[in-house]
C-alpha cells in the first residue's frame, strides 16, 4: 500500500499543478499519469503476500480480525487487507539460575516452597508453539507479546502451586517424574484455552537448601556403610558355614576309621612301615622286646 498511497500524492501534486497559472502546469498531465501507474503498481503488488514456511497470517480489515488464516506459501488477498504473522514452529522458553542460559538475562529459576517449607530452586524448560487454527484468537486476544502474557506466568504458577504438595526430597528423587507429570497436565490445559499447545516440559534441575543435601549425603554415606557391614556378615557366615562343613567332615571321617580299624590290622600296618625303613639306605634298625609292637630306632649316617 506504500506505492498506492505515493501515487496518490503524484496525482494530488498534477491536479495542483494544473489549476496554477505557472510554467509548471504543463507537467501536471505527466504527473497524474505517473501517479495513477504507481497507485495500479501498489494495488497490484499489495494483492499478492507470501507467508514464510513455518509461520501462518492473521488477516484484519479496518480493525477486524478475520478467520481465515494464510498458511505458508503465495496468496491473492484484499489490497486494504493489513496481514500480521505468528510462528507456528517448536519455540523453547527456558528459565535458569544459570547466566545467559535462560530467555532472560541473569538467575531466572523458579523459587518454590515445598510441603515441608522448605526453598526450593527449578530450573525449567517449556517448549510449545502456537496453535495455526487459533492465531486470530492470540491475535485479537492476547497480542503478540503471548510469551510475557501466557507462556512465562503460566509456567510458573503451575510450578508453584503443585510443588506445594511435594516434600523438597522427593521433588529432587523419587516423585520428580510425578512432579512433571502434573505440572505438564495443568500447563498444557491452560496453554490449549488461550491458543498455545504444549510440547513438552523439561524439569532441569531442582536444587536443595544446603542442609538438606548435607543431611541426604549423610543418609547415603550411612546406607553405603550399611550395606558394607551386611556384605562383612554375609561373608562371615559363609566362612562359619564352611568351617562347621570341614570339622563335621573330619569328626565323620575319624568315626568312620575308628569304628573300622582292629588290632590286626594296625599290626599289619606297623610291620609294613618297618619293613620300609629297613629297606631303605643307611639304617640301622635295632628291634625291642617287651611289647606288642617293636620300637624301632632309625639312624642315617
Amino acid at each position: 500500500m506504500f506505492l498506492a498511497i505515493i501515487g496518490l500524492i503524484a496525482l494530488f501534486v498534477g491536479y495542483v499543478l494544473s489549476r496554477s497559472p505557472s510554467n509548471a502546469s504543463h507537467y501536471s498531465g505527466l504527473i497524474t499519469k505517473v501517479g495513477i501507474a504507481i497507485i495500479v503498481v501498489g494495488i497490484i503488488l499489495s494483492s499478492f503476500k507470501v507467508i514464510d514456511p513455518g509461520r501462518v497470517g492473521v488477516q484484519t480489515l479496518f480493525g477486524k480480525v478475520q478467520d481465515h488464516v494464510l498458511t505458508s506459501g503465495l496468496h491473492v488477498i484484499n489490497p486494504l487487507v493489513d496481514v500480521t504473522t505468528f510462528s507456528i514452529q517448536t519455540e523453547n522458553y527456558t528459565m535458569s539460575a544459570v547466566n545467559s542460559e535462560g530467555v532472560k538475562e541473569g538467575d531466572d529459576a523458579i523459587r518454590v516452597l515445598s510441603s515441608d517449607g522448605l526453598e526450593v530452586t527449578i530450573d525449567l524448560s517449556v517448549l510449545y508453539k502456537v496453535n495455526p487454527d487459533k492465531a486470530p484468537f492470540i491475535y485479537q486476544n492476547i497480542g503478540q507479546d503471548y510469551i510475557e502474557k501466557i507462556v512465562r506466568p503460566v509456567s510458573r504458577t503451575a510450578i508453584r502451586d503443585n510443588a506445594v504438595n511435594y516434600q523438597a526430597v522427593d521433588l529432587f528423587s523419587t516423585k520428580r517424574q510425578e512432579f512433571q507429570e502434573r505440572i505438564n497436565r495443568t500447563i498444557a490445559a491452560n496453554f490449549a484455552k488461550n491458543g498455545l499447545e504444549l510440547q513438552q516440559i523439561l524439569v532441569r534441575n531442582v536444587s536443595l537448601p544446603a542442609s538438606v543435601k548435607a543431611s541426604i549425603e549423610s543418609k547415603i554415606n550411612a546406607e553405603q556403610e550399611a550395606q558394607k557391614m551386611q556384605f562383612v556378615l554375609q561373608k562371615e557366615r559363609q566362612e562359619t558355614d564352611r568351617k562347621r562343613v570341614e570339622a563335621q567332615g573330619i569328626a565323620d571321617y575319624q568315626k568312620i576309621i575308628s569304628s573300622n580299624l582292629t588290632d590286626k590290622q594296625l599290626q599289619y600296618e606297623s610291620i609294613k612301615a618297618q619293613k620300609e625303613i629297613a629297606l631303605s639306605s643307611n639304617a640301622k634298625v635295632i628291634v625291642m622286646g617287651g611289647s606288642k609292637t617293636p620300637i624301632m630306632l632309625s639312624d642315617k649316617n
